[in-house]
């Protein structure tokens, strides 16, 4: 009996890294998907933090759940360093861009004759 997969025609399979990668230099590159991406990793983040020193407390006790408080506090700073990183290329972008412009406006200017 043959299986499913050998019936279909042949098909290139989706591979996650690949995928992560384009999903990636997408995100990189728009500006504005950039800065929401940022906007809702430092959102999450903070719910985060506010859900471990409210309603989350007992259960991330590190004297108790040492795995679960770890966990947690990783995932936290994870997504704040992913926001910072963001944030700080996002910053080099739009210097470079000043730059260019800049560049771009000195060279289109001609003084007046006199």
């Amino acid at each position: 009996m043959a299986s499913m997969a050998e019936n279909r025609p042949d098909e290139n399979p989706l591979r996650s890294a690949s995928f992560a990668v384009h999903a990636t230099r997408g995100l990189i590159r728009d500006q504005a998907a950039r800065r929401k991406t940022m906007v809702v990793l430092l959102a999450l983040a903070l719910l985060l933090l506010l859900a471990g020193l409210t309603f989350l407390a007992p259960i991330l006790n590190p004297r108790e759940h040492l795995g679960w408080a770890l966990t947690f506090w990783i995932v936290c700073i994870w997504l704040t360093l992913t926001a910072l990183l963001l944030a700080l290329f996002d910053l080099l972008m739009v210097r470079r861009a000043g730059r260019t412009a800049q560049r771009e406006l000195r060279q289109g200017y001609r003084p007046p004759n006199e």
